[in-house]
């Protein structure tokens, strides 16, 4: 049981360190513009060494093949920063859940008569999942907007390492999630057998 746990924390803590790097840092997409390499993440994107918040110039990544009324233009940038708010949004929401999460995981190592009838190791695990659904979601409305929308306004563009590491980061909280769900069945297992 122990070392399901000690595996599910230690899994936990990298994850949610990653989703702190992945949300803070500027490398979730880098491509070339006006002949110089730029790079965006969820806050500002940067060109020839000069960085600049997303929402003051989003306007330079709408398309320029498009002949666009101003009405259509506003509604598409309203669109462009709902998509990095939804995925600002859920990477936060991700990081406080596996934050929870590690907090439960820590007090499932000790052992309280007030919470005997409450499964901490459970709790861990859930917090772990819904971590994990809350990335997954940033990801998939990143990846599903910018290979739509964002991808054809740039020729030669990537996905860059603070993406990365927001998969790397999914896929840990729920290995993390796992682990503390086998810690949790042990536990119940064992339990049960004793009472017998």
């Amino acid at each position: 049981m122990y070392s399901f746990m000690g595996g599910g924390l230690f899994c936990a803590i990298l994850g949610n360190i990653l989703i702190v790097v992945s949300t803070a840092t500027d490398y979730w997409m880098q491509y070339r513009l006006s002949g110089s390499y730029a790079h965006q993440g969820l806050w500002r994107y940067c060109m020839a060494n000069k960085c600049y918040m997303l929402t003051a110039g989003a306007s330079k990544l709408l398309p320029k093949s498009q002949k666009m009324t101003t009405q259509i233009t506003g509604a598409v940038l309203w669109l462009i920063q709902a998509y990095w708010n939804a995925t600002r949004a859920f990477m936060i929401l991700s990081g406080i859940a596996c934050f929870a999460g590690v907090m439960a995981g820590i007090l499932s190592f000790t052992h309280f008569a007030a919470f005997e009838r409450f499964s901490r190791s459970f709790a861990a695990s859930i917090l772990f999942f819904i971590s994990t659904i809350f990335a997954l979601l940033a990801m998939a409305i990143y990846t599903g907007v910018t290979l739509s929308f964002l991808g054809k306004r740039f020729g030669d563009w990537r996905f860059s390492w603070s993406y990365i590491l927001g998969w790397v980061a999914m896929l840990m909280t729920f290995f993390a999630g796992i682990l503390y769900m086998c810690a949790h069945r042990t536990y119940e297992s064992r339990r049960v057998v004793g009472s017998r």
